[in-house]
């Protein structure tokens, strides 16, 4: 039994969804146009405000497509409506970020400076206060893309055990290890 697969997506109010001929479902809303295709084995239909989506079979590939596409859909379908950020912070002495017309610029205590090229489709704005931390704020509709350009930031600069230093979520709980002095007592 798919437990996420058998929920029905509630549609908020001005986000519509459309079926094409080949499967491919269209979600559009105040924010932007996002379009997924489906596996033709799993049916997608729109009851009103109501979005429900169904399998042929209890095949074990046919569950697990019903929960993915359950799951892919209701995604688009809040990316459209409120859409999705991530924040990212960047703890080390000399680290910096910027950003200009969507390339970010990153020092991170490499020889050179990074510099990052951002789709479009996703904002990224950086702040850096004094005393604080400074963060890389993406802002997007497709959770997918935002996840993966997270990841590729996160990637550049993986937080090290010992001091911390590196980028992470804003959040996130870094296990610390103990340095080699501490066993001298």
């Amino acid at each position: 039994m798919s437990r996420i697969g058998n929920k029905v997506i509630v549609l908020p109010a001005g986000v519509s969804v459309s079926v094409a001929e080949d499967n491919v479902v269209s979600v559009k809303g105040p924010k932007g146009t996002l379009t997924q295709a489906v596996d033709s084995d799993i049916t997608v239909e729109v009851e009103g405000s109501e979005l429900k989506v169904t399998r042929p079979t209890e095949q074990k590939r046919h569950k697990a497509l019903h929960g993915l596409y359950r799951s892919l859909i209701n995604n688009m379908v809040i990316g459209v409506d409120a859409g999705y950020k991530r924040e990212l912070e960047i703890i080390g002495v000399g680290y910096k970020a910027s950003s200009a017309n969507n390339v970010l610029e990153l020092q991170l205590g490499y020889s050179h400076n990074i510099f990052m090229a951002i789709p479009e489709e996703i904002k990224v704005v950086t702040t850096s206060e004094k005393g604080q931390n400074p963060k890389v704020i993406l802002e997007g509709i497709d959770k997918e893309l935002i996840g993966a350009v997270a990841a590729k930031i996160k990637s550049l600069r993986k937080v090290e055990p010992y001091k911390g230093k590196g980028i992470r979520f804003v959040g996130e709980v870094v296990r610390r290890k103990a340095g080699k002095s501490a066993s001298k007592k």
